[in-house]
């Protein structure tokens, strides 16, 4: 008797624990993306009252992607350090200063604040996809198509409810920006409980440094996360203006820039499950290529259905887009600790390749007053995304000798 009550209340505590673990990576994920995208749609009202030219409020996208390239190797180290539970716990801590400080009145605190923000969210990035390779070692394709959904559910609703918080609210800019301090709070309390199951920092992660460096493989998944990265922060920093150029309004363009991220949500749950059953996934890279083709194309046209319908394919890509970049990390690892290194580099270089569009975009239409060139470079990126996802799609994993064996 007294071993079962042992066992059911050991059964009890490890389903709790469970049950923590997951909705503490839901609140997570929740974080990595809603302060950045709830920007593009007030890209007007902050260029109109800072007084920012195109290029320099592109930097307000940009910069956050300087920060995850500058942070996302180290991240894994000081994770190695202290444990991924207090490292996460102290990014969500520097996330919520970030969001308070670049809401004061100041351009200075403005850029601030969006630096420090953009090296906790760095953080999270990189330590969400090793977490669950170390976790749910047989459920990396549920777990993270859970994490991508969350992560993108967020970031569709900032978009859309920006501008009625900043306008509709009355709240301004600043108030609108500020709000998601309250997330990034909700998700400090619910990942307290997970201190005490931290687990103790491995001292020989069993690989020599700088491998990953030398593997051709590592490589095209960086490349894949990149690219993607690049046509996802152009898009949502500038999608709004794009659209209002073509005679939509602002609070109308904010609510497509949510709808384009709305409809990508099936996708980024579906296409992590799938990618896990496939034996490679060079189909999936094909297909979401494709859709991406077509959707810049629409927004080339002047017919607004076109572009809605082009908005639409963009989403769709998009959503399977980022959730195939993090599987591929998963799955293209041998283990957790890989898995953090492998993440660290892609999002270290991807972001580093990434943060060129949001200000180049917005340079190119200050001196050519049209968007564009700003899509044909990015159907122009897609193609290279093509490329590099078929390499990233094999059925193959990263070894810890430089090569890669493929089978």
């Amino acid at each position: 008797m007294i071993t079962k009550h042992y066992m059911k209340t050991k059964l009890s505590h490890a389903r709790i624990k469970m049950v923590l673990l997951i909705l503490g990576i839901v609140l997570v994920a929740s974080n990595l993306r809603a302060s950045l995208t709830s920007v593009g749609p007030l890209i007007g009202a902050i260029r109109i009252d800072t007084g920012l030219s195109n290029a320099f409020a592109g930097l307000l996208t940009t910069l956050p992607l300087l920060a995850f390239a500058a942070f996302s190797l180290a991240a894994p180290k000081i994770a190695q350090r202290f444990g991924i539970e207090y490292t996460l716990l102290a990014s969500l801590i520097a996330l919520t200063a970030g969001i308070l400080l670049r809401s004061v009145p100041s351009v200075f605190t403005l850029f601030l604040g969006t630096a420090v923000l953009g090296l906790a969210i760095a953080v999270g990035n990189v330590l969400l996809p090793g977490l669950i390779k170390r976790e749910f070692p047989n459920s990396v394709g549920l777990m993270t198509g859970v994490y991508s959904m969350s992560m993108n559910t967020w970031a569709a609703l900032a978009s859309g409810v920006s501008v009625p918080i900043a306008q509709g609210i009355g709240f301004g800019w600043r108030g609108s920006l500020m709000c998601w301090a309250i997330l990034s709070t909700v998700a400090i309390v619910v990942w307290l409980p997970q201190l005490r199951f931290r687990h103790q920092p491995s001292q020989n992660p069993g690989a020599p440094s700088g491998y990953l460096w030398h593997s051709k493989l590592a490589w095209q998944v960086t490349l894949f996360m990149g690219l993607q990265s690049i046509a996802f922060f152009a898009t949502v920093t500038w999608l709004p203006e794009i659209l209002h150029d073509k005679g939509i309004s602002f609070t109308s363009a904010g609510w497509m820039l949510s709808l384009m991220q709305f409809v990508s949500l099936p996708v980024t749950f579906i296409v992590p499950l799938l990618a896990g059953r496939l034996s490679n996934q060079r189909g999936l890279v094909i297909v979401i290529v494709f859709f991406f083709l077509v959707g810049y194309g629409g927004l080339l046209s002047s017919s607004i259905m076109l572009v809605t319908i082009g908005t639409i394919l963009i989403g769709i890509s998009q959503g399977a887009s980022i959730s195939l970049a993090l599987t591929f990390i998963a799955l293209r690892a041998s283990n957790a600790h890989q898995a953090a290194e492998l993440s660290g580099m892609a999002q270290s270089i991807g972001y580093l390749l990434a943060a060129v569009g949001p200000i180049l975009f917005g340079f190119l239409h200050d001196l050519t007053h049209s968007w564009t060139i700003s899509l044909l470079i990015l159907i122009a990126v897609s193609i290279f995304q093509l490329i590099a996802g078929l390499g990233a799609g094999r059925n193959t994993h990263i070894t810890p000798t430089i090569k890669s064996t493929a089978s």
